[in-house]
């Protein structure tokens, strides 16, 4: 079964454990500012931020799209969807080129400029801690259960029933239900999320169906020139680690 995060708009106090959570299990560093991501506060080292709104605070992160268009939009595999729902990011396989981010609707993956060999990062969904029962950090961190972990279908019927059993409390909608196909991390609201998208009327229809064709238009000599990019990639990497291993090496002689 798919795992999903319910977040209620509504619950949250913006107190940012749930940043914080993140932070500690996926061992991120200290953000710095830089005016590309201001904006929302996502970044290489920010997964999950919060948004404040007319009032309202709302956590952003990776959505965890049941049909990613970041998965299909990568020509080396280096995006997967798992087992779990989560959406998982391999760097070794990652060329840099970042058709992911333009794949994305909703803005998430980042570019970590700070490495030698930049990276794309972004919320993985604590993959390591669910697929062994645990549930993610920034559900469990919450103190006032305005995101929380669980099966998708059960979540979804819990919004609905908080719907039903409060008239008026909120948007009758469930952010994720459908929308691009649907997600594993899904909104209650009493305002509009629709800002959360580039595009606020996304339709229901999953978008690898119209980024698979273009992705198959692309040039032979693209794959070609990724090959290139991969061993240089690689070329770099092993330079990297041939003097981490001098340097230790050094260090103890």
């Amino acid at each position: 079964m798919s795992k999903a995060i319910l977040t209620d708009i509504t619950k949250c106090i913006g107190c940012l454990k749930c940043v914080s959570a993140c932070k500690e299990v996926n061992h991120l560093g200290v953000d710095v500012p830089r005016e590309w991501h201001r904006t929302d506060g996502l970044s290489a080292e920010n997964w999950t931020s919060i948004v404040q709104k007319e009032q309202h605070y709302i956590r952003k992160q990776c959505r965890h799209c049941l049909e990613p268009a970041c998965v299909a939009a990568c020509p080396v595999a280096a995006l997967h969807k798992t087992e779990t729902g989560a959406v998982v990011y391999d760097s070794d396989k990652c060329l840099g080129c970042r058709y992911c981010m333009m794949a994305c609707p909703y803005g998430i993956p980042r570019y970590d400029w700070d490495q030698a060999v930049p990276y794309v990062r972004k919320c993985i969904l604590c993959y390591d801690k669910i697929k062994t029962g645990e549930q993610p950090g920034c559900t469990q961190a919450c103190p006032e259960g305005a995101t929380i972990f669980g099966e998708r279908d059960e979540l979804i019927k819990i919004a609905h029933r908080r719907i039903q059993e409060n008239p008026g409390k909120y948007i009758d909608k469930v952010w994720g239900e459908h929308e691009i196909g649907g997600t594993s991390v899904l909104y209650l609201s009493d305002i509009d999320l629709g800002f959360l998208a580039y595009n606020k009327q996304l339709g229901v229809k999953p978008l690898p169906s119209l980024t698979e064709p273009a992705m198959k238009a692309v040039p032979i000599a693209f794959f070609g020139m990724g090959a290139v990019m991969y061993g240089v990639n690689w070329i770099i990497r092993r330079r990297i680690d041939l003097k981490k291993d001098q340097s230790e090496d050094e260090n103890h002689g």
